[in-house]
């Protein structure tokens, strides 16, 4: 069995920790990016994509939860007898 001298262990159980734990709330927050319409500057062009399609265009709409600029879809709930 490999035997750590004593004052490297207490280091490797800190870097484990900070590599394991503290990214854990940063994965847990993550969610897609909003989809949004796009106009051209220059000719009034709409496109819909979460993110600038470069310089030239400013956005033209509220963000859109579903993919590709489409409505969330409403689910009915019908409770059974």
């Amino acid at each position: 069995m490999l035997r750590l001298p004593m004052p490297f262990a207490p280091r490797l159980w800190c870097a484990l920790f900070a590599l394991l734990v503290l990214p854990a709330p940063l994965l847990v927050q993550a969610a897609p990016a909003p989809w949004y319409y796009w106009r051209s500057l220059v000719d009034g062009q709409r496109v819909c994509a979460q993110t600038s399609p470069g310089p030239g265009w400013e956005q033209d709409s509220a963000p859109h939860e579903g993919p590709g600029c489409q409505p969330r879809r409403k689910v009915l709930v019908v409770p059974m007898r």
